[in-house]
């Protein structure tokens, strides 16, 4: 492939990256004005019930204290169209956590103490908050997120279960996750002649844009929202959070511009979290290791104020061959925070439990891990019976065992010590969906003979702009450092939100089809171009309102090298290796990137990562970054990443699938494998911590 700037697929440096490390890029909390005010929240300090008082006084005579906003004197909002947005509007307290009043002040400092010189007085209800495989108030609903059907049957399930030879029946448990960006959710907001113009911190300025709207009760076109450098989301800044609403409302009863960035404490509450997830998987199979039956039951919890549901028991629908299959989602209201989007919703949790159990089934059978799956091989997706339009797993897991060296393994269990440590190896498969959204791009030819493309994506730190700028490049034929991108502002043509792994694919569809529209105009000028330059808008209405014939995935195998220390339980990973198959590649240095990226998270959720609800008061023990553990760069000393190859021409102009969240799917799975194989242990709950293993060692 080539390395010429203008080649899709070179590894070009990202364009904002000398910004981001020099400091001159201006995140969502870094824009200020003389007059503005500081916003700091006050969190409700029970888990159920109703403000009964909120008493002001002490705070207000802090110095610097300017208002303090409650239900009793904030702007009433229009309806949002997120229950979530509804802050500081009625007495209920439907979590702890949930914002009760708002301190605004002329420092940070000075919001701080205030806030923690309002009382507030509380009615308190009984609350519920765990979790459980029997609670009764668990249900089944129509359909899991992504509009996916909460159940799906396929034959008798549970009769060729019974019926198999060889049976696996096991539960897995993955606790709660939270997203913790590195920049913490923040907006600075100002109205100026009846025009509310917000600097968010957001994986979509347009949805952010048109949520504020129908809450304040404004055309969009009165308010512009800007998100043009995000330090990372994960999923929890994929929709519109209260901390833009309370920063408008402030700005619009003081008068005054108000920056609200939320206390990193505070965003466990807020922000949304990855539910907890119980899982029972049964696998039926033959002597052979063919599959006769799946089967993957979850049960989930969401909030009281809306229902959100981890659809964790999608993958098994569409990853291995079975004339039988049943998957079912359960979920339960509770007095918990609203879980949300996080990195590979549903694939992340859903994968681990299918691919340990695949581990086990192997085991069960004397079948190495990797055989298994190759003989489980669907020609047609199982669940729809579309064709897929390119598959390539089986690649991913050949290439991935030649690279790792894995049939060099012993496949005996803690049949391998280095003095006190147990060395294993595992292996998992990875799929995630290809999502494609509408959205809208210009693009302008200059009289100077460059190019300039506007369309509202959201980079948040995956190279966005450096890869809409070779698409453009590719279609103008012209270098990509003679096209300039404008994203990050609802102004431009409205682009989807950056998640789902699909932004890449949705912008630059759009970016594609205006190039080309524009290079047509072009053919067709006579003469020198007008000052103005020439500009061509379109959208992808068209071609994302057609539902496509094929199923469309990414598929990908990984691979994991583990060390359990026999004395104190502790698991080193010492290798990750993955190998993917994700359609075209646009920037192998960007698309590397994200694929490490999703490993090392994946391996927090496997051995660090996680957050414990305390029955008794109703909130996430592990609320920052001391007690909630990510992984750091010493955790992992050898991490690399590969794809295969991949031309399937029934995707978007670019041939790509989406790459940001495949990377974390399978890695947990590997990681458990492995540290089964090293210890000969089967742990079925996340994180692999050494006070769950100590009791199985040696």
């Amino acid at each position: 492939m080539s390395d010429s700037p203008r080649a899709l697929g070179a590894p070009v440096a990202r364009r904002e990256g000398r910004d981001k490390v020099t400091g001159t890029a201006r995140y969502a909390a870094e824009h200020t004005a003389p007059d503005l005010l500081y916003g700091w929240p006050v969190p409700a300090t029970v888990a159920s019930g109703r403000v009964t008082a909120v008493r002001t006084a002490d705070a207000l005579a802090v110095p610097g204290v300017h208002t303090v906003l409650t239900q009793d004197n904030a702007p009433r909002l229009q309806e949002p169209d997120d229950p979530i947005l509804a802050v500081l509007q009625d007495d209920r307290v439907p979590h702890r956590g949930w914002p009760v009043a708002l301190v605004l002040a002329e420092s940070l400092e000075s919001a701080r103490a205030g806030a923690e010189a309002v009382f507030v007085e509380y009615a308190t209800t009984g609350h519920d908050v765990v979790l459980t495989a029997g609670h009764p108030g668990l249900y089944v609903p129509e359909t899991a997120n992504g509009g996916y059907p909460a159940l799906r049957e396929r034959g008798d399930a549970l009769r060729a279960f019974e019926a198999a030879p060889v049976r696996i029946d096991a539960a897995y448990t993955v606790r709660a996750l939270h997203n913790h960006p590195m920049e913490p959710h923040a907006s600075t907001a100002r109205w100026a002649e009846g025009h509310l113009t917000v600097h968010d911190s957001s994986q979509g300025s347009t949805a952010v844009r048109d949520s504020l709207a129908t809450a304040l009760g404004l055309d969009p076109d009165h308010i512009t929202v800007i998100s043009e450098h995000v330090g990372g989301g994960f999923g929890s800044k994929g929709t519109p959070r209260p901390q833009s609403v309370l920063a408008a409302m402030a700005a619009r009863h003081t008068g005054r511009p108000v920056q609200l960035a939320l206390p990193r404490r505070a965003m466990a509450a807020v922000v949304g979290h990855r539910a907890p997830t119980l899982h029972r998987v049964r696998l039926g199979a033959d002597r052979e290791g063919v599959l006769s039956s799946v089967s993957h039951e979850i049960a989930t919890h969401t909030s009281r104020i809306k229902e959100f549901v981890e659809q964790a028991a999608v993958p098994a629908r569409i990853m291995y061959a079975s004339p039988h299959s049943r998957t079912e989602h359960r979920v339960v209201a509770l007095d918990v925070p609203s879980p949300s989007w996080m990195r590979a919703p549903g694939e992340a949790p859903g994968m681990y439990a299918l691919e340990s159990a695949m581990d086990e089934l192997a085991n069960a059978l004397g079948i190495d891990p990797v055989e298994l799956r190759l003989r489980n091989e669907p020609q047609t997706e199982p669940d729809s019976g579309r064709p897929f339009s390119s598959r390539n797993l089986a690649a991913c897991l050949n290439e991935g065992a030649r690279r790792f060296g894995w049939y060099e393994r012993d496949p005996r269990p803690a049949a391998h010590e280095e003095g006190p440590w147990l060395l294993g190896t595992g292996v998992a498969s990875a799929t995630y969906p290809v999502i494609v959204s509408k959205s809208a791009a210009s693009a302008e030819a200059a009289a100077d003979g460059t190019y300039r493309i506007g369309v509202n994506a959201t980079d948040i730190g995956t190279g966005a702009r450096t890869v809409m700028a070779q698409i453009a490049a590719s279609v103008l034929d012209t270098p990509q450092e003679n096209v300039t991108v404008d994203i990050g502002n609802s102004d431009l043509p409205a682009g989807s939100v950056a998640g789902g792994s699909s932004g890449t694919a949705s912008w630059g569809s759009a970016v594609h089809k205006a190039a080309t529209a524009l290079m047509r105009r072009l053919a067709e000028h006579t003469g020198p171009l007008p000052p103005e330059g020439i500009t061509v808008t379109a959208d992808t209405g068209e071609e994302t309102g057609q539902e496509s014939p094929y199923a469309r995935h990414a598929f990908g195998a990984h691979f994991a090298e583990v060390a359990v220390d026999s004395l104190t339980g502790e698991v080193r990973v010492r290798r990750l290796l993955g190998v993917f198959a994700a359609g075209r590649i646009l920037n192998s240095r960007t698309a590397r990137s994200q694929f490490i990226g999703g490993m090392v998270m994946g391996l927090g959720m496997a051995l660090t990562e996680s957050s414990t609800m305390d029955p008794d008061f109703g909130d996430f023990t592990e609320s920052d970054l001391a007690s909630y553990h990510v992984p750091s760069c010493a955790d992992v000393p050898d991490i690399q990443a590969h794809w295969i190859d991949e031309d399937d021409p029934h995707l978007n102009p670019m041939g790509s699938k989406g790459i940001g969240e495949i990377g974390i799917v399978g890695t947990a799975a590997a990681i458990g494998n492995a540290v089964r194989h090293a210890t000969g242990a089967r742990l079925r709950e996340l994180p692999l911590t050494p006070d769950k293993l100590l009791p199985y060692l040696p």
